[in-house]
């Protein structure tokens, strides 16, 4: 398995970098049959230290935690509590469905763009607007049947999650309604 520990503007020691990976392996043992990739970065905001933990797992899903201390080492300790707590839903979750994916997830690239944000304060007509790029970077769309969509979104506590299909392969899009309930867009249905 491979880590990236890294800081935002801070040193990271030697001590903190062993204790991190001591720490999520033996998490991931427990609950990840494959991890390939974990991706800690430690930050400072206020008076708090911030931690940012991504585990990417063999099957193609993410599991994301973050947590906040007053000091570096409780704060890695809180993201990785709540990384713990999402394996072990995830596990939970792939016991219940009695399903192992005997393969892993396809990944196919896409364009990631970030758009400025602009207010129209002055009543200008909206076609006049002109979004500006702000970041282009590239993500990876996970080719997923629709319940591991609701699962990868749910574990990444994310409010959207975009994905190819494995059923017919067009991309879809689940996604967390105000309601508390859980939204699918498939637009291959759309006739």
């Amino acid at each position: 398995m491979r880590y990236q520990i890294s800081g935002k503007q801070i040193d990271i020691g030697a001590a903190l970098q062993t204790h991190v990976q001591t720490e999520l392996a033996e998490i991931l043992s427990k609950y990840a049959g494959r991890p390939t990739e974990a991706y800690v970065v430690f930050s400072k905001s206020g008076h708090e230290y911030v931690c940012e933990s991504v585990v990417h797992l063999s099957t193609g899903l993410n599991a994301q935690a973050t947590g906040k201390a007053n000091e570096i080492y409780a704060a890695f300790d809180a993201s990785a509590e709540k990384m713990d707590k999402q394996l072990r839903r995830y596990k939970r979750r792939l016991k219940d469905h009695h399903k192992e994916r005997s393969q892993p997830v396809e990944l196919s690239d896409a364009g990631s763009y970030i758009l400025e944000s602009r207010e129209e304060s002055d009543g200008d007509d909206q076609d006049s607007f002109n979004a500006m790029i702000v970041a282009e970077m590239e993500t990876k769309i996970p080719s997923l049947s629709v319940g591991e969509a609701v699962m990868q979104m749910e574990i990444a506590s994310a409010p959207v999650l975009v994905f190819r299909n494995e059923k017919h392969n067009g991309v879809n899009v689940v996604y967390r309604r105000d309601d508390g309930n859980i939204g699918w867009i498939d637009p291959r249905n759309s006739g």
